[in-house]
């Protein structure tokens, strides 16, 4: 193929080089952030030779190229639109900055939890195999062995605050030691550790604001929302005091008054009221999965693909690590599961179905990535392009996510969805596999049914 030409086609039909504003790409994608959306056709962008499929998310229009001809073509963009090389750190900033301010929140929150996902997937997973020998093997549980794989399997969950309350510094723009120092105060072991207050006979007080109320001295083990409150107001103060402080004390004044301000009001204020509302949320996920016959599960499933299509299911990462903070058990990720398989399904179904050559080569490997977890390329570069595959998604999701709520399946760690599932669900394998057959056979047929090839032509 003619790289230039892709590229130039590609400028062509979003507007020309005066309508782009940053452009880097991935291993299969080109993203682009674009100043007037209205000026794309991206009808015209689908039939450009070389073009795999095309989506707008997260305030990015993504170009699906393949991998190695994505490469060839940016040089070649870059090159006929006059711009900079830019990272992809880069366009999501410039992509942000054009969100309004409740998507930049949803953006914020994955900014937060996807960093620590290596974290909280090497404890979920030694905690997920660990159980599952035990439960064939009993005699290993009273093992020495057993005993101190146990103990590092669920660091990353004891210390959770600590990991939250460093990569929200660092998206907030704080000094990441400090913000783990907030952390270590909300779960400081002079403060009754969280989970034994159920069981305690009273509670220790200390009054707080002058004497103007009491404050219960629990610590924060289980709660990830105030973590993310505090180091936004630390980060906040502390950016603030950069600017005001003399440079001569600024290492001296900034850290102190930083640390006693924002700990304090994390303590007396931020945490108390923003761990009820936490609590709130995470009760309200629990009863809608909980609620009778899988009803609850059936319209998470349901919605769960038209979220990643509005850019706000990276709010999922805040529930899953609050579940898990809180109960060690994860019942949100066997919905996602569901709707993924679902998702990947459909795709198959048209790319078996469909005799479009280019639509059968896009269709193949998105269905394949929808079923290791990653569904955008079936998303948006299959189903949502023909509509009826991506409702039969929806449906085949909804079925699935009912059964694995039915089943009571959980996960010990977040995200990994799909095959690799199996993994952080050793307990529940075989009712995790037929969630995943529900879910996807169901998505097949109903896709498979829906779908009518036009001879061929996309």
């Amino acid at each position: 193929m003619d790289y230039g030409k892709t590229a130039a086609s590609i400028i062509s039909c979003i507007g020309g080089k005066e309508n782009i504003i940053s452009a880097a790409h991935c291993a299969t994608r080109l993203r682009l952030v674009i100043g007037d959306n209205g000026k794309c056709r991206k009808q015209e962008i689908e039939a450009i030779d070389g073009v795999k499929g095309v989506f707008e998310a997260s305030g990015q229009l993504q170009v699906i190229l393949g991998t190695g001809v994505v490469n060839k073509v940016y040089d070649e963009f870059v090159k006929l639109a006059e711009i900079q090389e830019a990272s992809r750190e880069e366009v999501k900033q410039a992509a942000a900055s054009r969100q309004n301010v409740f998507m930049r929140a949803i953006k914020t929150l994955g900014d937060i939890f996807v960093p620590i996902i290596p974290a909280i997937v090497a404890s979920g997973l030694l905690m997920g195999l660990l159980e599952g020998f035990s439960n064939v093997f009993p005699a290993m549980s009273q093992s020495g062995t057993y005993t101190i794989i146990h103990l590092f399997s669920n660091a990353a969950f004891v210390f959770l605050p600590v990991l939250i309350a460093i990569s929200a510094a660092k998206t907030f723009g704080g000094n990441m030691f400090l913000g783990a120092v907030i952390g270590m105060i909300m779960i400081h072991p002079d403060l009754m550790n969280a989970w034994s207050v159920a069981g305690a006979d009273s509670v220790p007080t200390a009054s707080a604001w002058f004497g103007l109320y009491n404050i219960n001295l629990v610590g924060y083990q289980g709660h990830v929302i105030p973590v993310v409150i505090a180091v936004f107001v630390m980060s906040s103060i502390e950016k603030k005091l950069h600017k005001v402080v003399p440079e001569m004390i600024d290492l001296f004044v900034t850290p102190l008054v930083t640390v006693l301000v924002t700990g304090y009001l994390s303590l007396t204020i931020l945490g108390p009221v923003f761990s009820a509302l936490e609590n709130r949320v995470l009760g309200g996920a629990q009863f809608l999965i909980s609620l009778p016959f899988g009803i609850g599960a059936f319209f998470i499933g349901g919605v769960y693909a038209p979220t990643v299509v509005a850019g706000v299911h990276h709010m999922y990462n805040a529930i899953e690590a609050g579940m898990l903070s809180s109960t060690g058990a994860n019942t949100w990720m066997p919905i996602a599961t569901a709707a993924n398989v679902a998702q990947g399904a459909a795709a198959l179904a048209l790319a078996i179905k469909t005799r479009n050559k280019k639509t059968k080569a896009l269709a193949f490997p998105a269905s394949l990535s929808a079923f290791l977890g990653i569904t955008e390329p079936a998303i948006f570069g299959v189903n949502i392009r023909y509509v009826k595959p991506f409702i039969a998604g929806c449906i085949g999701g909804g079925i699935g996510a009912l059964y694995a709520s039915v089943m009571g399946i959980s996960a010990t760690a977040y995200g990994i969805t799909g095959l690799f599932g199996f993994l952080i669900t050793a307990n529940y394998a075989l009712s995790y596999l037929i969630t995943m057959l529900i879910a996807g056979g169901a998505a097949f047929v109903i896709s498979w049914i829906l779908y009518k090839d036009d001879n061929g032509k996309v």
